[in-house]
């Protein structure tokens, strides 16, 4: 009896009886029996989960937020920033039309649901599965379990917790005090948690003044703040109208709003500008910016995450230095009176110092974070004007000329001789460069001086622009263009046209760039992109920063004859002020063809230094002139200088008085 038993329960498989194929296919009841331990084992695998998981009783972490703390290269604080912003507010102190705006964005069905979403579940499951991160598709009650007690991670364990929970969590908590719950712990941006604070920080007043327009913005941040805050960029500003507008419809389709009333709102409610930080007075605030922007691009760690506090970042930023330039500029400004001289207001300065290994060691990004939040020394609105010169100089020693079309480059050398009188004719392998209205383009010297055959290399140490503008053309703009990338601009500073006046500094690069493409020099042709952070810690412990290797822009070969020429420059040529200081230092001294900016970018074998000079109106945020402003008598009526004033003096005498100053106190 019990071995006819055990021949019933025995697995028939692979089937007796059968032949071929169908001995190793299973029966429909085989099939049956699969499906039915399968959902059985499942049942029961999700049975047990439910039941081990508790709902936590502490908040998580945003609960107890902390300072992020930056600071300087020595290992002394220089800043701190936080706590989280967060305020708790009653649900009956928030307007019910804000209330749908938030779950018209994003759970439209919050008040029905089981507080889950078995299909943003599955997707998660799927894309696991499938080797991806998990996705969203969660309630708000999902959102509020992972806000409150859990992390942000999206990992499927995490979304199997956060499922549990929050059936059990709507099982003892009314929709109402989840609701609440969640507007309060909800992320908004600009380091605000919490509806209230973040109607404070946008709009300047408490979520209870708030109209439907205005919440209907404040639930798009939902998606993510970092993509919606119209004060980040334009792009962000298009992303939030469309949002908004979308959200007001979805609330008139889900019967929240009325068609008339949402007629009412065709105006994009504008958030204010954000607030600035006590603490990030002076240059500070302008350090704090770029060591955040740094983690930002070479970590994964959200803005969320990172406005919960906790971190420790060590900037490369050194005190000394900062304070000496600031020092420097400060000098230099004292000589103008916007008051009865006109041309004397709305100077901008931005200065940066980078060592050859990407270091950022000191910038002036402004006269105070507080009053200026714009960062001058990371600006991308000044042309370089001459001090590009030394990139055209590098091409053209890296790559050879082309003075026939479909002939061989040949090289060049710092001894190949150019035509450097004014007003010389610019050639192609054609003929003549024609510019658009049909006249023969000719180039200009500072002070209309004509110096005969001269040398590259002399061209260069005098700032002599009509054999640099020739050189540009019989290299190839595109290949100057690709050298000064390989030293260290951004391709983004070049939304310029390519015509003869390229090669005397159109592109638009920032003081920083500036410093570190110079930089790749003194490296004997190695660049390194510049840094601000040196190490990151979270609690203390080390979160890993993406680093980023040096690239060969030049053989050593050609950055030793371009740092030949720019310390020719500084010995005996334009920069000769420099050498007061720095003997045996390298540098060029630059002003834009129309006026508008002056440069000086010189270093030591240890720093790079650039500075910037422009004249920017504060409302159209165009250029203006620099001529007619108090100490620049130097500047020619074309943009030009006379020899001797190359620049101007502002640039030039900033860095000397800093170089002075640091080497003084070394």
């Amino acid at each position: 009896m019990r071995r006819w038993a055990f021949r019933r329960l025995r697995l028939d498989y692979p089937r007796a009886g059968r032949s071929g194929v169908r001995r190793w296919l299973p029966s429909w009841r085989q099939i049956g029996l699969l499906f039915l331990f399968c959902v059985g084992s499942l049942t029961g695998f999700l049975g047990y989960i439910y039941w081990q998981t508790q709902i936590p009783e502490n908040l998580n972490e945003f609960a107890t937020q902390q300072d992020n703390v930056y600071y300087w290269a020595d290992g002394t604080e220089m800043a701190r920033t936080g706590p989280v912003n967060r305020q708790d507010i009653a649900l009956e102190k928030i307007p019910e039309k804000v209330q749908w705006a938030v779950l018209a964005a994003e759970n439209a069905n919050f008040y029905s649901d089981s507080g889950v979403s078995p299909s943003g579940l599955m997707r998660a499951v799927s894309k696991m599965v499938t080797g991806g991160d998990t996705q969203g598709g969660s309630t708000i009650t999902q959102q509020y379990v992972k806000n409150a007690y859990l992390n942000q991670r999206q990992t499927l364990s995490r979304k199997l917790t956060e499922m549990f929970i929050a059936i059990k969590l709507d099982n003892k908590m009314s929709k109402e005090d989840i609701l609440e719950g969640y507007l309060n712990t909800s992320w908004f941006g600009r380091g605000t948690y919490g509806i209230q604070r973040a109607a404070n920080a946008y709009y300047g007043k408490n979520v209870s003044e708030l109209n439907v327009s205005e919440g209907a913005f404040l639930a798009s941040l939902l998606k993510g703040a970092g993509s919606f805050d119209p004060a980040i960029s334009a792009k962000n500003r298009a992303r939030a109208v469309e949002r908004w507008e979308w959200v007001l419809d979805r609330m008139v389709e889900i019967g929240e709003l009325s068609a008339e009333e949402r007629a009412k709102y065709t105006k994009f409610p504008e958030p204010k500008e954000p607030p600035k930080q006590v603490g990030l007075s002076g240059q500070i605030g302008y350090l704090v910016d770029t060591a955040r922007a740094y983690v930002g691009s070479h970590t994964d760690i959200s803005d969320a995450d990172f406005d919960l506090g906790g971190y420790q970042i060590h900037t490369t930023f050194e005190k000394p230095k900062v304070e000496a330039l600031a020092k420097a500029v400060e000098k230099a400004q004292s000589r103008l009176d916007p008051k009865k001289n006109a041309n004397d207001k709305y100077v901008r300065v931005g200065a940066a110092s980078v060592a050859p290994d990407g270091r950022i060691a000191a910038l002036y990004g402004g006269p105070d974070y507080l009053k200026q939040g714009f960062n001058d020394a990371n600006a991308s609105n000044v042309p370089a004007g001459t001090a590009f010169t030394p990139f055209v100089y590098a091409a053209a020693l890296r790559d050879g000329v082309l003075r026939e079309r479909g002939g061989a480059r040949t090289p060049v050398s710092p001894e190949s001789v150019y035509n450097g009188d004014d007003k010389v004719a610019v050639t192609t392998p054609e003929g003549p460069y024609w510019d658009r209205s049909g006249k023969i383009v000719r180039g200009e010297n500072d002070g209309g001086k004509s110096w005969g055959q001269v040398t590259l290399r002399q061209a260069v140490e005098d700032s002599i622009n009509t054999p640099m503008i020739q050189l540009g053309m019989d290299v190839g703009l595109d290949r100057v263009r690709r050298a000064s990338v390989d030293a260290g601009l951004l391709p983004t500073s070049f939304g310029v046209p390519r015509v003869p006046g390229f090669s005397l500094g159109t592109a638009t690069p920032s003081a920083i760039r500036m410093a570190s493409a110079y930089g790749t020099f003194v490296a004997e042709g190695m660049h390194a992109q510049p840094y601000s952070v040196t190490s990151l810690k979270l609690n203390g412990d080390a979160v890993e920063l993406e680093k980023e290797r040096p690239d060969r822009a030049f053989s050593p070969q050609v950055a030793e004859q371009v740092d030949e020429a720019l310390k020719g420059a500084v010995a005996q040529g334009s920069a000769r002020q420099a050498a007061t200081v720095a003997p045996g230092a390298g540098g060029k001294t630059g002003t834009a063809q129309d006026g508008k900016s002056a440069w000086y970018v010189g270093y030591t074998r240890d720093m790079s230094t650039a500075v910037s000079l422009s004249r920017l109106h504060p409302k159209t945020q165009e250029l203006l002139p620099l001529k007619g402003m108090t100490g620049t008598s130097g500047l020619g009526e074309a943009g030009g200088t006379v020899p001797g004033a190359v620049g101007g003096d502002y640039p030039i005498d900033i860095w000397t008085d800093y170089i002075g100053s640091v080497r003084g106190s070394s």
